[in-house]
């Protein structure tokens, strides 16, 4: 399946000069929607995962049905004040800006396969924060799924050594 047929590009949002690659239109098809977490699902699969990560807000949107259908947990990574509970967090910069991203500090035990999943890979600072945080709770890192990479940014290079899923590359 061709999923850049489901993919919108909104030009300088949120800011001039960015293309924004638009996945509600994915999202919205359910044919598109379900083939794109199945790939993610049949790549957890390959590498044991125990538990899925997913970085607010797509991460959430992709990771809990790759999740459910894996029958494992899943963690959210959000920004500050969003988690009631004790957590890590970790300060990163973005393509176009900066963030701080926390965890509950129990949400990944010692040990745990790790898959992060997001919809989208530019620069490789949100997943690099999120690795960082994973590994620091004692986490491995199993693998990485995301539906977009923007290959011109580079964020692939902060991953290396980790296994990597890309279902489509602009």
């Amino acid at each position: 399946m061709d999923l850049k047929k489901y993919v919108a590009l909104v030009e300088d949002y949120p800011k001039p000069g960015i293309k924004f690659r638009d996945i509600t239109p994915l999202m919205g098809n359910g044919e598109a929607y379900k083939y794109a977490t199945d790939k993610v699902v049949e790549f957890a699969k390959e590498h044991n995962i125990d538990l899925v990560v997913g970085p607010e807000a797509r991460g959430f949107i992709f990771g809990c049905p790759v999740s459910y259908a894996l029958g494992v947990g899943f963690a959210p990574v959000r920004k500050p004040g969003k988690l009631p509970r004790e957590v890590i967090e970790y300060a990163y910069d973005l393509e176009y800006g900066s963030n701080v991203l926390c965890m509950h500090k129990d949400s990944v035990k010692p040990g745990q396969r790790v898959l992060i999943v997001d919809d989208l890979l530019a620069t490789g600072g949100t997943i690099e924060a999120t690795v960082k945080l994973i590994e620091e709770l004692g986490g491995v890192v199993a693998g990485l799924a995301f539906l977009i990479e923007l290959e011109d940014l580079k964020g692939k290079e902060k991953l290396e050594g980790y296994p990597v899923l890309t279902l489509m590359k602009y």
